[in-house]
């Protein structure tokens, strides 16, 4: 009878560590395919390309998305409109691969091994990189889109928080922005071209016709409207989704 207790003992302790072990486990990563900018696939990376007339004036600001394992591009590009694998704007001008080691896929949802466990869980936690895209495509496509308030930005943002990357689950359009800007790579020269050529011109033109004012009405341009996400995302609570 004793031997049957402890056995009995024994069965459950080996159980509650085999499931304490699980629940702390994250999901296996397979390998992902290689970039290929001729075929447009850059898997797990952000991806931007400028956009008509406002990176003409602002060659900061662009159009981004996040691609799925897979390389193809997910893209928030109007109101209910989740695009895949048709980029809006044009072709990839820069990226950034992102690392799927540093996201958060628990094999146990009721369970998380990262610092932002709650926070995490509020946003929305899935297993794999797909499944995180996934869900931020399900809930953009109820979305309205507004430059201002919702926009492409916004989107990636909202995936990288589904995904806990880097341990965070705060992302913003103005980090996400950021991020591209000082860890991305240009896909080739024509791409930079392409990105600060119209800049350039649109600013000797202006010179050439309005003098130095405009300039300074390029430079409050930029102030006004990094002034407005500063103060939408940081200030407000709600205001940027």
């Amino acid at each position: 009878m004793l031997t049957e207790v402890f056995s009995s003992m024994e069965a459950e302790a080996d159980f509650d560590v085999e499931d304490s072990r699980s629940n702390n486990e994250l999901q296996e990563l397979w390998p992902v395919g290689e970039i290929d900018p001729k075929r447009g696939r850059f898997p797990c990376c952000i991806v931007w390309t400028p956009l008509p007339v406002v990176s003409w004036l602002a060659p900061y600001i662009g159009h981004v998305g996040i691609c799925q394992e897979d390389g193809s591009v997910l893209d928030f590009a109007g109101s209910n409109l989740v695009s895949m694998d048709n980029f809006a704007y044009g072709s990839v001008a820069r990226y950034l691969q992102l690392d799927r080691k540093k996201c958060c896929f628990p094999a146990n949802l009721a369970a998380h091994v990262c610092e932002w466990s709650y926070k995490h869980t509020e946003v929305g936690t899935a297993t794999s990189w797909d499944g995180a895209l996934q869900l931020g495509t399900r809930h953009f496509q109820h979305k309205y889109y507004n430059l201002f308030t919702c926009n492409c930005y916004s989107f990636v943002a909202n995936c990288l928080n589904r995904l806990a990357h880097g341990g965070s689950a705060e992302w913003n359009v103005l980090n996400v922005a950021a991020l591209v800007w000082l860890h991305g790579e240009w896909v080739d020269k024509m791409s930079i071209v392409r990105s600060f050529a119209p800049f350039v011109t649109v600013t000797c033109i202006g010179i050439f016709m309005a003098g130095w004012s405009f300039l300074i009405g390029i430079l409050a341009f930029c102030l006004l409207l990094i002034g407005w996400f500063v103060f939408a995302v940081y200030c407000t609570k709600g205001l940027v989704c």
